[in-house]
């Protein structure tokens, strides 16, 4: 049995002020997934040992904090709306080491609220919004999984209609994670034509699961719906 820790140091060069910090990283040979909620959140084996808790990279000089799908590019402007926003009210913390779910939220908080800033685009956003949710529901904090479960199917929405995904997901699944994220929020209707145009694309798609998962959940959303009287 390996003697190797599963998380190590990385010096990182902060984007936004230009000086170096540490960050905090996880192995991957150490990370094995045991299986994936509905939404597809990783269930981990290890469950003390959570990966996703070391995504984000938070400046301790600046407070910017990014993760590796934001952009290097900053938008005319915005660079000196984070400066105003974040790096002129933070005060030097240390994110690197071990990182507790609260902290790993903060970290993430931190991320969303630079991403906003800074533009990046809704897919990025959506991602963020929705780890913090599964962060929420590990702890059993419904109504902040819920809130953040919100904001991840409004950004995952605008992705779909604005932006080109495919470099970075699959239409197929961005419109699962569309269907389900409505079904978890009640929104029943919008998660059953999410559902239905994923299935309607299994003949043309190679990602049989996502299509078997699509309709699994519809099925369950369709007997849900008539007994609450509606009609899916």
């Amino acid at each position: 049995m390996s003697n190797t820790p599963p998380i190590y140091h990385k010096e990182t060069k902060c984007p936004l002020c230009q000086q170096t910090f540490n960050t905090t990283k996880v192995r991957k040979s150490t990370i094995k997934v045991a299986g994936h909620d509905t939404d597809l959140k990783p269930l981990y084996e290890d469950v003390q040992m959570n990966p996703s808790f070391y995504n984000v990279s938070v400046c301790r000089h600046c407070g910017y904090s990014f993760t590796e799908d934001f952009t290097p590019y900053f938008a005319p402007g915005t660079a000196d709306v984070l400066r105003a926003s974040i790096s002129d009210h933070w005060v030097e913390q240390d994110y690197s080491g071990k990182r507790t779910a609260s902290k790993a939220i903060k970290s993430f908080k931190l991320a969303l609220y630079s991403g906003v800033l800074k533009k990046e685009k809704h897919l990025t956003l959506a991602g963020l919004a929705l780890r913090i949710a599964w962060i929420y529901r590990d702890l059993e904090r419904k109504k902040e999984e819920k809130r953040f479960m919100s904001i991840a199917a409004r950004e995952y929405e605008e992705a779909f209609s604005k932006e080109d995904i495919s470099a970075k997901m699959s239409e197929i699944k961005v419109l699962y994670l569309l269907g389900e994220l409505n079904r978890k929020l009640g929104k029943y209707d919008k998660s059953v034509s999410f559902f239905s145009k994923v299935i309607e694309q299994q003949r043309n798609s190679n990602e049989k699961q996502i299509i078997e998962m699509a309709r699994d959940r519809w099925q369950e959303l369709r007997k849900h719906m008539k007994t609450q009287g509606q009609s899916a």
